[in-house]
């Protein structure tokens, strides 16, 4: 035990750095699968803990006000019915903000879909015109208990009297309205009404509204939601990241654990004469295994240990998201399994690597076998001959003969170097993506930055003249949006009409074409995997009691409503019903105009009689992605560091047994070790040209596969600019030149007898 000690203390002050990356790199690695643990708790769990607090009803459906929704009860899947209540969609204002509502008569705490309080009270007939609001709505109203909301274009007042959480869909600007709970009298115009589905069975929530479509009629039924879509929404971006910290941070264990396989390997070749002399002296192949084992083992561990306690300690303290994902993760059941199960994890397939390396350190024989004395590199090609008879640097022609003589060992060191510098490419490329939602969002299906939605007494003509009188305004697409029943009656889909024929609307397409004459639209990808068609498909669909025949002609990348879109336009929905007239407004605007400042100055021409905001774009829920990709692309480097001094030391080491035969031909300590620097240079130059050649494809297969998950669909992904990749490359290149140099020099300024001594 002493002498394993002693070998393993003399290894650590040989490889001091190297031993420091390892530890460091398992850290961040460790870390990463820790966050992405958290995040996808995080994402799940607190719908899930608001749906089973508040009995939540599977299934929701929005009906006319004369629809007979009490005949639901019948259903054999259902359990238990919340409502009818009846509904009143309206605008309030709280401080300088506007958002679309529906008001929910309730007239006491339901006993499925029982909204939480978070703060507050519950609705009393002491106060008639009291409120409750759903939290997000309440947060983008900046609305606390004891505000007053106001009803644009009317004299009526609402006081909050609490806010609460809620499993149903929730607020999104010009998606989804919030949710206002008030007592039946306070809705005063109430357009229809709303019923909760608790299912006895979640999984036959399709059948169940099939079901229940069909006995209300399908023209009764204005809009269904299920607690899936809720939940997918719930989860947004948080899963997102999650998938990310967790894509990269196994693809960053995997490239760790074969640097920690390399570094064992290349310091076995170092080491053959020492381990020798150690069997020699009675240790067994056992024990040697274990020296080697045990050490990197013990690296590993010291970072999955480290990682473990800084993010159980100070992973709440990370701002932002990841914050709050650490915070509410730490509260889960399962926290403390995942908190020792994902290092331990980590640790024992690092240990597993490192045990089919450390393997071969047991078969080293106890009698040294004589180096053979042809040079490492073997003989001179005919190519390097014919470069040396162009007068080409010895240098340059020796360094890239060195790096790719030894066929096997160096393509194994360019596949390990190239793992890291693949993962990092990419990361660039997920970061180029969401820059690219920011910088053109009109290729990402966000050709329109405002959106406006006029109050009942202004007209179309008046709203026309009003958008055409700011200058900022480029186009203005008028349209509509309805829900429409999907084929089978499961689900409910937006139909948008948007834009005319001599003024089309900007579609982003990715397959298939623009929709030009009648009866053409295009389609999301959302909906194409929801209805199973494709582009050239015919698809009908119900509007009220009215059909709506429409063949798709393009798929469109559209980043709302989980892509579940089919847009046409509006003279195509006219020619169904020319009572149509438009209720919102797509505003393109001109390039620098702050949309904020746009929509400000529109509320105000029209005296509050426009609800106009900002577009929302996907990217700015991503904004924590950018510190993640940053943090990722830091592990990735160290790893392609450990690799990178396991190749330097190899090829250093290797490279004295031709140190004399270099001097003998007149070669100078300077050019010597140039041929070292330049063979590490050219093993880099080839990890990054496979790096790159391999990973654009992959980012952009993986970042497409998460659009068509998402609904989004493919065509989103953005590979870094040429620029970038060339400075990346250079960086790769240059900087493993640079690190090569000092240890090649020494290795060129060795004494003669040294170097007798290493090739005897």
């Amino acid at each position: 035990m002493r002498a394993t000690l002693r070998w393993a203390h003399s290894d650590l002050r040989t490889h001091r750095g190297e031993a420091l990356f390892i530890v460091l790199a398992t850290a961040g690695v460790v870390a990463s699968l820790l966050l992405a643990t958290a995040l996808f708790g995080y994402a799940t769990n607190p719908w899930q803990r608001v749906f089973a607090q508040a009995h939540g009803a599977h299934v929701w459906i929005h009906t006319g006000p004369s629809a007979d929704t009490r005949r639901l009860t019948v259903l054999d899947s259902v359990e238990a019915v919340a409502g009818p209540y009846p509904t009143e969609s309206t605008t309030v204002v709280s401080r300088g903000t506007r958002a679309s509502v529906e008001l929910r008569g309730t007239p006491r705490p339901p006993s499925v879909g029982r909204p939480l309080l978070t703060s507050g009270r519950w609705l009393d007939p002491a106060h008639p015109n009291g409120v409750v609001l759903e939290s997000r709505l309440a947060r983008a109203l900046l609305a606390e208990p004891g505000d007053t909301l106001t009803l644009p274009g009317t004299a009526r007042t609402l006081t909050v009297l609490g806010i609460a959480d809620s499993a149903e869909p929730r607020y999104s600007p010009g998606e989804q309205p919030g949710l206002v709970w008030a007592l039946p009298s306070a809705v005063r115009n109430p357009g229809g009404q709303v019923t909760g589905l608790r299912l006895t069975d979640p999984g036959d929530t399709d059948y169940a509204v099939q079901r229940a479509v069909t006995l209300l009629g399908a023209g009764a039924v204005d809009e269904v939601s299920t607690w899936r879509q809720a939940r997918s929404e719930a989860q947004g971006d948080n899963r997102l990241l999650g998938q990310v910290l967790g894509l990269f941070g196994l693809g960053s264990l995997i490239a760790a654990a074969f640097a920690v396989h390399g570094a064992i390997g290349t310091r076995i070749r170092g080491h053959l004469r020492d381990i020798s002399v150690l069997k020699a002296i009675g240790f067994t192949p056992g024990q040697v295994v274990r020296i080697f084992l045990l050490q990197h083992v013990a690296y590993a561990l010291l970072g999955a240990v480290a990682a473990a306690a800084v993010t159980q300690g100070l992973g709440r303290r990370i701002p932002g998201r990841l914050g709050d994902a650490v915070g509410v993760w730490q509260g889960l059941p399962d926290h403390t399994v995942a908190l020792f199960a994902v290092p331990v994890g980590a640790v024992l397939f690092i240990a597993a690597t490192t045990g089919l390396a450390a393997w071969r350190a047991g078969r080293v024989p106890p009698v040294p076998v004589p180096r053979p004395t042809a040079p490492v590199g073997g003989r001179l090609s005919g190519v390097a001959r014919r470069a040396l008879g162009l007068r080409l640097p010895p240098a340059l022609v020796l360094g890239w003969h060195q790096a790719f003589t030894r066929r096997p060992r160096s393509l194994a060191t360019v596949a390990r170097l190239a793992l890291p510098l693949l993962l990092i490419v990419v990361a660039m490329s997920a970061w180029t993506t969401i820059d690219r939602f920011h910088r053109s969002p009109e290729q990402v299906g966000l050709p329109a930055a405002l959106t406006v939605r006029p109050d009942g007494g202004l007209g179309d003509t008046a709203t026309r003249s009003l958008l055409a009188g700011s200058p900022q305004v480029a186009a203005a697409y008028p349209g509509v949006e309805v829900a429409a029943l999907v084929p089978g009656q499961t689900a409910t889909i937006a139909l948008r009409g948007l834009g005319t024929r001599q003024d089309p609307y900007p579609y982003a397409l990715a397959d298939g074409r623009a929709p030009l004459g009648p009866d053409e639209a295009v389609a999301g990808q959302g909906l194409l995997d929801l209805l199973h068609v494709g582009v050239g498909d015919w698809v009908r669909m119900t509007v009220g009691d009215q059909p709506q025949i429409l063949h798709i002609v393009g798929r469109s990348i559209e980043p709302e409503n989980a892509g579940r879109v089919i847009s046409t336009s509006l003279d195509t929905l006219r020619e169904n019903d020319p009572r149509l007239r438009p209720t919102l407004y797509q505003l393109r605007l001109r390039p620098g105009a702050d949309p904020h400042e746009v929509a400000g100055e529109l509320a105000a021409a029209a005296h509050g009689r426009l609800d106009v905001h900002p577009v929302t774009n996907p990217a700015d829920g991503l904004s924590p992605l950018r510190g993640v990709v940053a943090g990722l692309i830091a592990v990735l480097a160290l790893i392609g560091l450990i690799e990178l001094l396991t190749a330097i030391g190899g090829t250093v080491r290797e490279g004295e047994r031709d140190l004399l035969a270099l001097k003998a031909i007149g070669l100078s300590p300077r050019q010597i070790t140039a041929i070292t620097v330049m063979s590490t240079a050219c093993t880099a130059l080839a990890s990054v040209a496979v790096g790159v050649a391999l990973g654009i494809p992959l980012a952009h297969w993986l970042i497409d596969a998460q659009g068509r998950s998402s609904g989004i669909g493919a065509g989103l992904a953005q590979g870094p600019s040429p620029v970038l990749l060339l400075l990346f490359g250079a960086a790769a290149v240059l900087g493993a030149a640079a690190l090569a140099a000092l240890p090649a020099a020494r290795s060129a300024r060795r004494r003669l007898a040294d170097t007798l001594s290493a090739v005897a």
